[in-house]
């Protein structure tokens, strides 16, 4: 984004593309803190980028529903904040609470709703009930990653070639019972063993896990550190090609395709976090994330 001057005009436009301006306690007009979210028009499963341009306060902060979200220099005395919505986020009216300078300002935006499909999965005897603590606990925690350097520097790349076969937010029923409080947490690429994997972008490989070791769920899986709360997860892989603390470039082979753990045949699955939930990698491939 092109930062906005400070004696620049806000058009209705601008109004309407949820940008608040909100004037300081100084001289009539005068200029101290601006909000901008995009995208202009979320819906369910989208990530918001929310600016925060304040020349009053070195560490303003920001707030969703009681929860604080953290915000990172994006240089100058401009702040930005990801904010994750899934399928099971409220749709409707929110608003936001940023504090800046002393003084806390509320903006108001709407997230409209989202139609998922229902898909039904049939999985084989002996992997319809999968799952170790080893594994849960470390794709727990590895969700929890915030690391403080942004590391991905436009549009992320697809991860493996062939048809996509699940996309991101499908409802499911897993031989023949619906799965309750669940939603399909990525996109799935439908590919022959051995295709290669590669980094949808730089990143630190915080997380391996094989399925001979208790990945029983997830099989043979990388994760990906892209830095300040995003996160890639690669699961189902036939091989592993990279180790834990590696940095690897936007491109760079990580794996293969497989069919490890709870799957129905060869394919990615690749899920993207933003602060600990599952986004919709869909628009992070279309670069809209300054």
């Amino acid at each position: 984004m092109r930062r906005q001057s400070s004696h620049s005009l806000t058009s209705a436009a601008q109004v309407l593309a949820l940008t608040a301006t909100i004037l300081g306690s100084g001289s009539p007009g005068a200029w101290a803190l601006d909000v901008q979210i995009t995208p202009t028009h979320p819906q369910l499963g989208d990530t918001l980028s929310v600016v925060v341009h304040t020349a009053d306060d070195p560490a303003p902060q920001l707030r969703l529903n009681q929860q604080v979200y953290p915000l990172f220099p994006l240089g100058g005395d401009r702040f930005r904040a990801l904010i994750p919505t899934t399928p099971q986020t409220q749709p409707g009216p929110q608003r936001l609470d940023v504090s800046a300078a002393g003084e806390v300002r509320q903006i108001s935006w709407n997230l409209k709703d989202r139609s998922f499909p229902i898909q039904r999965i049939w999985l084989p005897p002996g992997k319809d009930d999968l799952g170790s603590d080893l594994e849960f606990d470390r794709v727990d925690a590895f969700k929890t990653l915030v690391s403080p350097k942004r590391l991905w520097q436009g549009a992320f790349l697809r991860p493996t070639s062939g048809e996509v076969t699940s996309i991101y937010g499908i409802r499911r029923y897993y031989n023949g019972e619906f799965a309750e409080d669940y939603f399909h947490r990525g996109v799935d690429y439908g590919a022959g063993t051995g295709t290669p994997v590669v980094a949808p972008a730089d990143g630190i490989v915080a997380l391996v896990g094989y399925e001979a070791n208790g990945f029983e769920l997830h099989g043979n899986t990388v994760g990906l550190d892209h830095g300040q709360g995003v996160l890639s997860i690669m699961i189902h892989l036939n091989s592993i090609q990279v180790w834990t603390g590696q940095f690897v470039k936007a491109g760079e082979v990580i794996g293969t395709v497989g069919s490890t753990g709870a799957a129905t045949g060869p394919h990615l699955h690749w899920g993207l976090y933003v602060q600990g939930q599952a986004v919709d990698p869909v628009p992070w491939r279309e670069g809209v994330f300054e």
